[in-house]
């Protein structure tokens, strides 16, 4: 395991020294190790440093909230359906024409967002963001089951292989930084628990449970435009808050690792892995890492256009008309995905299940 330069116990970092892990974000754990009410911290492999803050991180405080720990997309996650059809009947550019078009519209009418749960002032203000990715390194993929790690865990889990998945990353959109900005705070001291906490907890369940309507929305109208009958397999947010008691559980950018499998992607150019978790190990505070974490920041990326036009590694359709995204977003810019799950396997944080290949990507249809 790295260990931090700081002799504080409460930090730990589960990674190792192949892991890519920058100074900088060694620092910015340290520095939230300074807030108010922190008891633990956990890195995790994909560890990075962030514009406000570490990405690839869980905090436990006592009794205090931290809004910009999470941040401003609150309730990002990543969830993953199961379809119908198997890669060897799938034809690749018909999928690609037809996943173009998850740019052309999106949206849910105020009515059918409030029917879905959605308090209706939220629903009149933001529902036509429903449907809709978003920008950075959110994305929709389709993938096909590469290989079953685990066949028992897979067959429990109606795994078999070159079995298509629809993998959707993507958050609460517009509304999360709303919610951040309706409640004032002072950098470093957070909100009470009981108090002001509690009015930002409200507004944050409302921004989860909008996050996870959004990739609901967006799996069926990709499953529905490449002619898939599809279900819902698993749903992981890795940008949230929960609370037990008086203890507050931050995650940034770190997978909840208490809920079932996770898929831990890589970047657009390798694989997905399926992970079991093991939520009890000491330290790690019932969280893993969430994907492959950049290695590049999206400003040094600007100057390698060469590793946005190099072919795909894995073969993989990429759909990004911005071209400036499709720099920063290039697989040169994060890490080695095998290399992070080797990490969470030797700390025991969690076993490999299955491994997804995939075949197309949507990031934007926008130029």
């Amino acid at each position: 395991m790295i260990n931090s330069t700081s002799a504080d116990a409460r930090l730990r970092i589960f990674a190792s020294a192949s892991s890519w892990i920058e100074g900088a974000a060694v620092r910015q754990l340290e520095q939230v190790l300074g807030r108010r009410g922190v008891l633990a911290v956990a890195g995790m492999p994909d560890l990075h440093p962030g514009h406000k803050g570490p990405v690839g991180c869980a905090v436990l405080t006592e009794g205090i909230v931290h809004p910009d720990i999470v941040g401003t997309d609150i309730g990002c996650g990543m969830t993953a359906w199961l379809l119908d059809g198997v890669a060897r009947r799938l034809r690749v550019e018909k999928a690609v024409q037809a996943l173009s078009k998850l740019g052309d519209a999106g949206g849910l009418e105020p009515e059918d967002a409030v029917a879905a749960g959605i308090p209706a002032d939220v629903a009149a203000a933001h529902a036509e963001a429903l449907g809709t990715v978003g920008g950075g390194n959110h994305f929709v993929e389709l993938q096909a089951v590469h290989a079953m790690v685990d066949g028992e865990a897979c067959a429990a889990a109606g795994l078999e292989a070159g079995r298509l998945v629809l993998l959707v990353h993507s958050g609460s959109r517009g509304l999360g930084p709303e919610v951040l900005a309706r409640h004032p705070f002072v950098h470093g001291e957070g909100l009470a628990l009981e108090g002001a906490g509690r009015a930002y907890l409200a507004d944050h369940d409302v921004a989860l449970g909008f996050a996870r309507l959004n990739r609901a929305v967006l799996a069926e109208r990709a499953a529905d435009l490449i002619g898939q009958d599809g279900k819902p397999w698993l749903d992981v947010p890795h940008n949230h808050v929960t609370v037990a008691g008086d203890l507050v559980l931050h995650r940034k950018g770190a997978a909840q690792a208490d809920l079932g499998l996770v898929p831990v992607p890589g970047s657009r150019g390798a694989m997905t892995y399926v992970v079991a978790p093991d939520p009890d190990v000491p330290g790690a505070l019932r969280s893993l890492a969430h994907g492959a974490g950049r290695k590049r920041d999206r400003a040094s990326m600007h100057g390698r256009r060469r590793d946005a036009e190099r072919p795909n590694p894995v073969g993989n359709r990429v759909i990004c008309a911005d071209r400036k995204l499709a720099m920063e977003e290039a697989p040169g810019a994060y890490k080695d995905i095998a290399q992070v799950v080797a990490d969470l396997d030797a700390h025991g944080l969690a076993r490999v299940v299955a491994i997804l290949k995939p075949i197309v990507t949507f990031k934007t249809g926008r130029a």
